[in-house]
């Protein structure tokens, strides 16, 4: 299988809209290699504590009732106060309303939001005008078929993540612990850099990341014991295993790259 060339985490960070005290916090002068990573799915402070200690680049805060990794505001205000500007906070959302992302937006003052439903192009445009954050649309992919709106979203969305397609009548659109053919992204133009997610663990994120050329990767059910119950050991294993088997390192705040 062919690869492509190394990503380093500045590449999937740079140009995003974050505020003056992330984007110092980010550019503060830590050594880390190959792509961003993004732990998905957090929901207690030792878990959280884990992901930051290992060095994750982001946290992802899920807002789905289905979901075993759903939080109550309550919850996730207290989480995000607790990462305070050491990783990017992502606040993932499907199909959500106006007042639930305003609900979010303005109790757990996210950095950036997550779209894992249905959402048009043009409802992406909308909640990124309106709520002022960058955004991530995630893309459910199981065949090159479901790559026919990629222009069209990465038009509107800060960042695309492309994840495995759920199988019908599945009540999560994600962390399902499945993956898709990553040869499907070979060649796909795009004009930001892009996340991967969808089966990953230990064992195969750096793998994946060299196989796709994705800027970031992300995982959730990958570092769990049980579903919605993360593993602290397991998310140091993914952290260390993406930092140790990437090909190149980068310093921030000192080397050439910035974010």
């Amino acid at each position: 299988m062919s690869s492509h060339a190394p990503v380093d985490r500045c590449t999937f960070l740079d140009g995003l809209a974050f505020s003056p005290p992330l984007r110092a916090a980010l550019a503060s002068g830590h050594r880390k290699r190959g792509p961003a990573v993004k732990i998905c799915g957090l929901s207690t402070p030792p878990a959280l504590r884990a992901a930051l200690a290992s060095g994750t680049d982001l946290v992802g805060f899920v807002f789905f009732p289905k979901s075993p990794r759903h939080l109550s505001l309550d919850t996730a205000m207290a989480l995000a106060e607790l990462t305070g500007n050491r990783a990017v906070k992502v606040a993932l959302t499907v199909d959500a309303d106006d007042d639930t992302l305003a609900a979010i937006v303005q109790r757990v003052q996210p950095d950036m939001i997550q779209l894992h439903g249905h959402e048009s192009p043009a409802r992406v445009a909308q909640i990124r005008a309106q709520f002022g954050l960058p955004v991530i649309k995630a893309i459910g992919v199981s065949s090159a078929a479901d790559l026919a709106d990629v222009a069209a979203y990465a038009a509107t969305a800060d960042r695309l993540l492309f994840d495995a397609k759920p199988p019908a009548g599945a009540d999560l659109p994600g962390g399902n612990g499945l993956a898709f053919d990553w040869q499907l992204l070979h060649d796909l133009a795009l004009p930001a850099p892009f996340m991967l997610s969808g089966g990953l663990h230990a064992d195969n994120g750096a793998e994946a990341a060299r196989q796709t050329g994705a800027a970031a990767v992300d995982v959730s059910s990958g570092v769990e014991s049980a579903p919605g119950r993360k593993d602290v050991k397991k998310i140091a294993a993914f952290i260390a295993a993406l930092r140790h088997g990437a090909p190149g390192v980068e310093t921030l705040g000192s080397g050439a790259r910035t974010v």
